[in-house]
């Protein structure tokens, strides 16, 4: 009894002590069902099939893919490209940190045959599918481009309920704006925030790399982050900061990644709560 009395306590302390501190252990729950019980992080991809994902293919619309641009095929998400489209969580996340492992793929297609190889991770995805040019849900978008990967666009209607706020350099890049983490802030509403090390030269052709690219060369796996914390978005590519919005809306939505006319992979999709 003496022994159980002393166990008991102990556990209420524990609790009390993750409380005052401000953690809480909240449970995150898998679209997929596969969850790391060592790090509470959840794959948003299974490895197996698109589980916890719906396609939506422009004048095609929900889960209507005949040409297979969507497919998964030896462990891994191909989108070919060849459509204008979209995979989409069911769920909503928000306060997460989400990991992307992706390569590009060769073929590239019209209108974007001999232009930079394109996509995106869309963030807090909210609204009607296909509300942006029939596409896509207003979001937040994490560009996947040759050269330009980690660029912050505001895929919105314009309004104040989609945004971007980061400390940018005094120059701009043409219409863009650039991170600059010691830079006064400005918020968007529309537009782009290009990522810190984007070539001043830059130039949307295929294959396109610059000076300062972190990103790596064609056929080989990078890893993107994006950490998402209320309205703080941090993207890190292999590694490095490359671009920050230190505040943002909206704070919670799903999470779309585009077919845009180039062939991309992915290996792993995982998703972890802060």
């Amino acid at each position: 009894m003496k022994k159980h009395l002393i166990i008991g306590l102990i556990l209420l302390l524990s609790v009390s002590a993750l409380i005052e501190t401000g953690f809480a252990l909240i449970p995150f729950s898998s679209p997929s069902g596969e969850k790391n019980k060592k790090n509470n992080n959840t794959q948003l991809f299974n490895g197996k099939n698109l589980d916890g994902w719906y396609t939506y293919i422009k004048d095609k619309g929900k889960n209507n893919d005949p040409n297979k641009v969507f497919t998964v095929l030896n462990g891994l998400i191909r989108i070919s490209g060849e459509e204008f489209g979209c995979i989409t969580t069911n769920d909503e996340f928000e306060n997460y940190k989400l990991t992307v492992v992706f390569k590009w793929g060769e073929l590239t297609f019209e209108p974007r045959v001999e232009k930079a190889r394109d996509s995106g991770i869309l963030l807090q995805s909210i609204g009607e599918d296909g509300a942006v040019g029939g596409i896509w849900m207003n979001s937040l978008e994490c560009q996947l481009i040759e050269g330009g990967t980690g660029d912050f666009i505001v895929v919105g209607d314009g309004s104040k309920n989609f945004s971007v706020t980061s400390p940018v350099a005094k120059e701009k890049q043409g219409d863009s704006y650039i991170f600059e983490p010691s830079g006064n802030s400005v918020t968007i509403n529309e537009g782009r925030i290009n990522w810190f090390g984007r070539d001043p030269e830059w130039k949307d052709l295929k294959g396109f790399r610059g000076m300062k690219d972190a990103e790596k060369p064609l056929g080989k796996w990078n890893k993107i982050e994006c950490i998402v914390k209320g309205g703080d978005i941090q993207v890190y590519l292999n590694g490095t900061l490359v671009n920050h919005a230190v505040d943002s809306q909206p704070r919670k939505g799903k999470i779309q990644i585009q077919s845009e006319g180039a062939e991309i992979f992915f290996r792993s999709i995982e998703i972890s709560s802060i």
